[in-house]
């Protein structure tokens, strides 16, 4: 499995072909959507014909040789237990080929253009939180680690308390309650010093709690300062659930998160572009605010498109053509210039968020930036 990291993004961003266009294409390979692979070659044999159909895209032409190249290696199968993504980038005659295994699923899609289209890859990276969950009661604990939805790490802690006595007077029971009581405090303290434990091997962004209520309260004062920083949710999920159970309820308080932050973000550019300080909305103010190099974050609302402009002198990016306002050049027509934005933005080390179902900023052109001055 690949690892999705910004250090790759760039790279894959960072291809411009001179000579045979770029063909990426995307795949939901996901067998719980999909039980037969065969549907998902024949999907993806439907996007090439639709491409070569047109005989070209984006104003490119396929290359025979990169179409070959994927429909071979969908043809010889992924592992579905883990995979449930592919993203396939090639171009022959840059030498560029790359497949990447993902855990999560993807929107089917094949673009030709000049660049791979990493807007996809983007999203998940924006999205690959790390969550830590402490599920714990009175004996036991386990502490688990999620990214991108896969089981990075995994402890688990029991501590038996001491057994009782029907037959004890009062005085014996009341010594024998003070010691349960010390033995849990023992083992919660073990779970909390256990959780820091993890988190130094695998740091997480998030911690989620689950623990009966009697307990709740000691088990996040025992938990270092850092991990405290960090919870997220607490969640009713008992020490014996699955670890499909357990992975369930972290993706669902990471969907509850990210939804959170997005919507906190677009606020903020709302805000602060009505003011006209420290924000930018619409296409025309982001693609200006990327050329002057003072995006901090860019905010792309999921599948927004728009035709532009590329200055092939100085790589300037507009809504309106045909000669270049900083070079006086001759601009080129470009199908998708939100692409061109993004890929601009990885390569000048902004971070991007891709916000889906947010009327916000759909209101505001679809597209914003926070700015660094």
């Amino acid at each position: 499995m690949t690892l999705i990291s910004e250090d790759l993004i760039r790279r894959l961003a960072s291809v411009k072909s001179q000579g045979s266009p770029v063909v990426s294409l995307y795949l939901d390979v996901d067998g719980r959507r999909f039980p037969r692979y065969e549907d998902c070659e024949l999907r993806a044999e439907r996007m090439v014909k639709r491409a070569t159909g047109r005989n070209s895209v984006n104003g490119e032409v396929l290359s025979p040789a990169d179409i070959g190249r994927i429909g071979d290696q969908i043809k010889h199968g992924v592992d579905r237990s883990h995979t449930r993504g592919l993203a396939i980038f090639s171009c022959a005659a840059e030498d560029l080929w790359e497949v990447i295994e993902l855990p999560v699923p993807v929107r089917d899609q094949l673009v030709v253009n000049r660049t791979p289209h990493v807007r996809q890859l983007e999203t998940m990276a924006d999205e690959s939180k790390t969550f830590g969950v402490l599920i714990v009661d009175k004996q036991r604990a386990r502490m688990f680690v999620f990214e991108l939805g896969q089981l990075v790490d995994k402890s688990e802690l029991f501590d038996a308390l001491p057994r009782g006595d029907d037959t004890q007077g009062d005085r014996d029971r009341g010594r024998q309650r003070h010691t349960f009581e010390a033995a849990t405090h023992q083992h919660l303290r073990r779970a909390a010093h256990v959780a820091f434990e993890v988190y130094k091997q695998h740091p997480f962004d998030h911690l989620i709690i689950g623990a009966p209520d009697e307990i709740s309260h000691e088990i996040e004062n025992d938990l270092h300062t850092y991990l405290r920083a960090r919870i997220a949710a607490r969640v009713s999920v008992p020490t014996n659930a699955s670890e499909n159970a357990i992975r369930q309820a972290a993706l669902e308080v990471e969907d509850d998160v990210e939804r959170r932050l997005r919507g906190e973000l677009v606020n903020r550019i709302r805000e602060h572009a009505g003011a006209a300080s420290g924000a930018v909305s619409g296409l025309e103010r982001t693609l200006g605010a990327l050329t002057e190099r003072r995006v901090d974050t860019l905010v792309v609302s999921d599948g927004f498109e728009a035709e532009g402009w590329r200055c092939t002198s100085c790589g300037h990016l507009a809504t309106l053509g045909r000669r270049c306002s900083l070079c006086d050049n001759e601009m080129e027509l470009v199908h998708d210039v939100v692409e061109e934005a993004i890929e601009e933005a990885v390569n000048q080390h902004c971070r991007i968020v891709v916000a889906a179902d947010n009327p916000d900023l759909d209101v505001m052109g679809r597209i914003g930036a926070l700015l660094r001055y």
